[in-house]
């Protein structure tokens, strides 16, 4: 990628870093929509290149906002809710697939969100264990969603192509993950915030490899590296 994009988190703004010219571009939302609590601490731009458009959550009244950075042009989406209780959507984590439709974590319940690009309709789907609270996560590039069942001590997968839902407990109790990550060999990963722990599972078998690190810690952010032959994981 040429450019790296960053949410301002309490800028109300979003900026582009084009790394050839080592020039910052901003982009600001409307001074009517911004406040004192505005946060921009997720985004998604996986699908930019499809229609040129990123997503943002202002965490702020829980907002989902698009922004068309060659106008600079916003657009709000207002506060998404689930339809069947008239609830929030607790986003912590969104994400575009290759459609450059986004993918909402509801990390308030256990829900999986996702705004069509095209429609801007909702479509909400359930975890298989209630209330597992979602959290971060990748789509892969099959299309499909992983992420971290905090409450559910899971890693979770949404296949939209099924619109069927997946879940295997870590074997580890309290492990409290907070994101997960699929490799090109198929596993898929997750780190515990409170055990010290890194998870790798195959989901073919349902079996987990658990690694105890050597030094207290709290795992937050986990990377799959595919450039190596077995794959690197990272966290932070």
């Amino acid at each position: 990628y040429d450019s790296i994009w960053i949410g301002l988190s309490y800028q109300a703004a979003v900026a582009r870093f084009d790394k050839k010219t080592g020039q910052m571009e901003t982009f600001s939302i409307p001074k009517e929509w911004d406040s004192n609590g505005a946060q921009f601490s997720h985004l998604a731009v996986e699908g930019l290149q499809v229609d040129g458009k990123i997503w943002v959550k202002n965490s702020d009244g829980t907002f989902i906002y698009r922004l068309d950075p060659k106008t600079k042009e916003w657009e709000n989406l207002g506060a998404p809710k689930d339809p069947r209780n008239d609830k929030k959507i607790g986003t912590y984590g969104l994400h575009a697939d290759a459609e450059n439709s986004v993918y909402l974590l509801d990390f308030s319940a256990g829900n999986i969100a996702k705004i069509d690009s095209k429609t801007k309709q909702l479509s909400v789907f359930l975890t298989p264990t209630q209330n597992s609270r979602p959290r971060r996560g990748r789509v892969d590039d099959e299309g499909r969603v992983w992420f971290a069942e905090y409450q559910g001590e899971r890693i979770g997968m949404f296949d939209p192509k099924t619109a069927s839902m997946k879940e295997w407990k870590v074997p580890t109790n309290w492990s409290a993950p907070y994101d997960a990550a699929a490799g090109k060999n198929g596993e898929a990963w997750t780190g515990s915030m409170l055990t010290d722990r890194v998870s790798r599972l195959d989901p073919k078998t349902g079996q987990y490899v658990e690694y105890q690190l050597p030094k207290t810690t709290n795992i937050r952010r986990v990377f799959v590296d595919n450039s190596t032959n077995t794959v690197t994981f990272w966290i932070g």
